[in-house]
């Protein structure tokens, strides 16, 4: 955001602003943001009154580090118009500096002298105050002041951090003239120089301290060691000397780290590789300057190769009187096991009372370093368990459970994660600060008033969540209790967490490759220090692997939701009107993924029907639109009239040709084939109750007899689709009407925890049940045979058989004499009119005159002619050629040509299906719209010019 002189820019946003406008988008959002909670404390642009502390130590540690700082920054910026000022970690400023002394004496007291607290709960939008609130350098130019009396300044603030805790000790701020913010870079990159140096005289002063600690049990352990001790230059023997490898040394400084931030005597037993046990005693040391500390030996069981003498009384502190041991060892802060010191001996003897050898010095601190070296490993340990327990599945909902349970209790007592609604659907995120799903709450108890799960959570734009997600950073509320933003958005509901003792806040926002998919919040309760810059580190860094997991899991219920979608939209919603079966089916996918199975119900002519199942090897939308092209190609095939053994050759062919034209037989193309795909083509005859069928690979049918019984016939395999060059093989098997024909894939059976054979008598004994309807046979498949997790899709199609009554099947047999087609035209009328269809005479006499003819002159006798009376009326005309004839437009002088055209105008449908005896030609007629077609051919037959 630019500069700007006052009256303009942001002096009239801020004037929008305290009339209450909009002004969202106009000024930077950590100002924005601190505006708001500055008006929601109640606070006033004319009256904003700084509390005054005269308590405040001048000669603190953070100013002893600082003073040689500010002088050079004061000799820095002698001669011009500079305040610089440190305050205290709660906005106290401690030390003014001033390029002129004569800036000093026009200033206000609040502005120059020591004392005054700039916090923003006081002071409102200000340097100091908003670097505490946003925990990093900020930059505030005239008007951005919330204070009237600060709009014609600038300033720059930056926090200063203990190197060791991370703790924000204080905040360095500049301020200027408005006018002079032109220089703001240089200023900024000079600020966190000082910053630095002052961070820098504060890690100093903790390794001061620490070596004052070291040169006191030097001094202690001098005056004690026995010769040969130590070494030459006065420091005890090294540990290396005494056959600790590095990986050694690191697991006792490891457990000496936790001992030294138990700030207590004890003694834990540590075993290292090669079944070698060590003894860590710590002993209290304190320096001359009187800083306390702890001192960490090692002590080795007897006839290790390790030997240095340790006093019975430790250095800087006298020794722990002997007494009896206890029946339960204490525990050390890592849970090592542990026990009472008893280190009392005769003086001028090595070793300790239990006759272990002593050894050296491992690790000298004070405890609140070990404290931080602690913190820090679990934090490391932390990181490296979420790697694997976060993301384990690829559910998001699940995912962020995962991430919450993984932060409780270790970083907080209670996690809520508020997602996108979109994101749940697996959709791409909308912007979430529209609105968020309550997705997870979670914590050690379960009566914490957060808002529950599962409802729609309507955040105010002040809320740290809100703050995150709108600046992509996370927000750190040390004191929730002092939280303007926090608390406005439901005073009552946030003084009854506040009642549950919830003191502390973290808000991250959950960013996966830049989108913003929701916002995490931990909360602490039970560790009353509140939340540091370091927590804030952890949980941004488990928020983000979260997020990554959670985008994850996204996608992949998007992709799944997408090949569910096209799966369901290419398999059949319903199936065509028929009477040859009753049918049922179920489509079930398997819990890792779509994948390519795929049923189908096909009706033949002559009121047969063809039933197939099949299965493409995979999962995902390859598999998906693969199956979806097999499905087409079999209906395609189907209306060809083939037998099953040449439907699959045809497949057989186009899965090897799919496979040539896209590359997968190359290997080096990195890509999935179909090879592997297989099918069951059965085709049903209801006038003889006769089941034709053949299999590529696939799992055999089950067929249940009227009474009850199930056999799993034997029906030649056949290679799976793809491989090409071998034949398939048909088997007919007879049907008596009530037989059930069940067709499934292979994911019904296959299960890793059961055999083959278990699963076919499973369901052959849940099968074996007569007179049930298909759908109540899907149903109890589906509830007793199902894997309870299934690794891969099941479809499944049960087919109930129907008989066509002989009373509806006329057959006559006819020499190839034309003078008997009269007599045809005859039987059929009577037999017509006996079925009560004496509307379709006209039509049929026409047909089957047209068909005869074309047999008696083209075919070869004998000849067949048959009646079928179902849904629709089929003719067949049979003879024994092979040769089929084709439809064709004639001319107006042709004197031929026109006979399959009238047979195709006077039928609904019409075709040629080829026998082992020769061939068939066959017509149905709708009864139900057979005047219209009739009318049409007699209209066409008048426009025929005589001959």
């Amino acid at each position: 955001m630019g500069v700007v002189g006052v009256g303009s820019g942001p002096a009239r946003v801020r004037e929008q602003f305290l009339r209450g406008g909009t002004v969202e988008g106009a000024v930077r959002s950590p100002i924005l943001s601190s505006w708001q909670r500055s008006q929601e404390l109640g606070l006033s642009p004319d009256a904003c009154d700084l509390p005054y502390r005269p308590d405040i130590d001048l000669e603190g540690r953070l100013v002893s580090a600082a003073r040689p700082v500010l002088d050079r920054l004061e000799a820095r910026f002698a001669g011009m118009n500079m305040n610089v000022s440190l305050a205290d970690g709660h906005g106290a400023v401690l030390q003014r500096r001033f390029g002129s002394p004569a800036m000093a004496r026009q200033l206000a007291a609040i502005q120059s002298v020591p004392g005054f607290v700039f916090a923003e709960q006081f002071a409102g939008t200000n340097g100091i105050g908003l670097a505490l609130a946003e925990r990093q350098l900020i930059n505030v130019y005239g008007a951005e002041h919330f204070a009237e009396r600060a709009q014609a300044n600038a300033c720059s603030a930056i926090p200063v951090r203990d190197p060791l805790s991370g703790r924000i000790e204080g905040i360095l701020c500049f301020g200027y003239p408005l006018a002079d913010a032109e220089a703001d870079a240089e200023l900024n990159l000079l600020i966190r120089r000082a910053a630095g140096a002052i961070e820098r005289r504060l890690l100093k002063q903790s390794s001061a301290r620490e070596r004052a600690l070291l040169q006191a049990y030097l001094d202690a352990r001098q005056r004690r060691a026995p010769a040969g001790d130590t070494g030459a230059d006065g420091q005890p023997a090294g540990l290396g000397a005494r056959g600790l490898d590095r990986r050694d040394e690191t697991i006792l400084k490891e457990q000496a780290a936790g001992l030294i931030s138990a700030a207590q005597r004890a003694a834990v037993d540590v075993w290292l590789p090669g079944g070698r046990q060590v003894t860590l005693l710590s002993h209290p040391v304190t320096s001359p300057s009187g800083v306390e500390g702890v001192a960490i030996e090692a002590v080795f069981a007897p006839g290790q190769r390790l030997a240095v003498p340790v006093d019975a009384e430790a250095p800087g502190g006298p020794a722990q009187q002997p007494g009896p041991s206890t029946d339960r060892p204490p525990r050390s802060p890592d849970g090592v096991t542990g026990r009472p010191v008893t280190t009392a001996r005769t003086p001028g003897t090595t070793g300790d009372a239990t006759g272990r050898e002593p050894g050296g010095l491992i690790m000298v601190g004070e405890p609140e370093v070990g404290r931080y070296a602690v913190a820090a490993r679990r934090r490391l340990e932390l990181l490296s368990e979420a790697s694997t327990r976060i993301g384990t599945t690829l559910d998001v909902a699940g995912t962020a459970r995962e991430l919450a349970e993984m932060a409780v209790p270790r970083l907080a007592d209670y996690v809520t994660i508020d997602l996108s609604p979109t994101v749940l659907r697996g959709e791409e995120p909308s912007d979430p600060r529209t609105g968020l799903h309550r997705t997870v709450v979670h914590g050690f108890r379960a009566d914490c008033p957060f808002y529950p799960a599962g409802e729609r959570v309507e955040l105010r734009s002040t809320t740290p969540q809100l703050r995150a997600l709108a600046d992509g950073q996370p927000v750190l509320e040390p004191e929730l209790s002092s939280a303007a933003g926090w608390i406005a958005q439901n005073p009552e509901h946030a003084r009854s967490i506040l009642d549950h003792g919830v003191h502390s806040l973290v808000a991250v926002p959950l960013l996966a490759r830049g989108i913003a998919l929701g916002v995490a919040s931990f909360y602490r309760s039970r560790d009353p220090a509140p939340y540091g810059d370091d927590d804030r580190s952890l949980a941004l860094e488990l928020a983000t692997r979260a997020a990554i997991c959670i985008d994850n899991a996204r996608r992949y219920t998007r992709e799944h939701a997408m090949v569910l979608a096209l799966q369901r939209s290419l398999l059949p919603h319903s199936f065509p009107e028929q009477n040859a079966v009753e049918v049922a089916h179920r489509y079930m996918p398997a819990a890792s993924g779509v994948g390519g199975d795929w049923f189908d119900v096909i009706p033949l002519s002559s009121a047969r029907v063809a039933l197939v199942v099949g299965d493409v090897v995979g999962h995902g939308l390859h598999a998906a639109a693969t199956m979806g092209r097999l499905r087409t190609a079999a209906r395609n095939f189907a209306e060809l009239d083939l037998a099953p053994d040449e439907l699959l050759t045809h497949l057989d062919n186009l899965v090897g040709r799919l496979d040539r034209d896209e590359g997968f037989e190359d290997p080096s193309a990195g890509g999935t084939g179909i090879i592997g795909a297989t099918c069951l083509y059965a085709i049903y005859d209801p006038t003889s109750q006769q089941c034709v069928m053949a299999r590529a690979g696939h799992p055999p049918p089950a067929l249940v007899a009227p009474d009850g019984s199930v056999t799993f016939p034997d029906l030649p395999a056949g290679p799976p689709l793809g491989l090409g060059g071998l034949p398939f093989e048909t088997a007919a098997f007879h049907l008596p009407e009530g037989s059930q024909l069940v067709l499934y894939t292979d994911g019904l059976v296959a299960d890793r925890r059961r055999d083959l054979d278990t699963a076919l008598d499973q369901l052959g004994r849940v099968l074996a049940r007569p007179n049930r309807a298909p759908e109540d046979t899907c149903d109890a498949v589906c509830h007793s045979v199902v894997p309870l997790h299934p690794t891969d899709d099941i479809a499944l199609l049960v087919a109930r058989t129907h008989a066509l009554p002989p009373g509806r099947i006329a057959t006559w047999e006819l020499p190839t004499d034309p003078s008997r087609v009269r007599d045809i035209r005859a039987a059929v009328t009577r037999r017509l009119s006996e079925w009560g269809l004496d509307e379709v005479v006209h039509a049929t006499q026409l047909l089957l005159s047209e068909l005869v003819t074309n047999a008696i002159r083209y075919g070869s006798g004998p000849i067949q002619v048959r009646l079928l009376h179902d849904r629709t009326l089929t003719c067949e005309v049979a003879d024994t050629s092979s040769t089929a004839p084709h439809l064709r437009r004639a001319a107006t002088t042709d004197e031929g040509g026109r006979g399959l055209f009238l047979v195709a105008q006077l039928a609904q449908t019409w075709g040629t299906r080829y026998t082992a005896d020769g061939k068939v030609i066959w017509a149905e007629c709708a009864l139900d719209a057979t005047s219209g077609r009739s009318d049409a051919a007699e209209s066409y037959l008048h426009d025929i010019p005589a001959i």
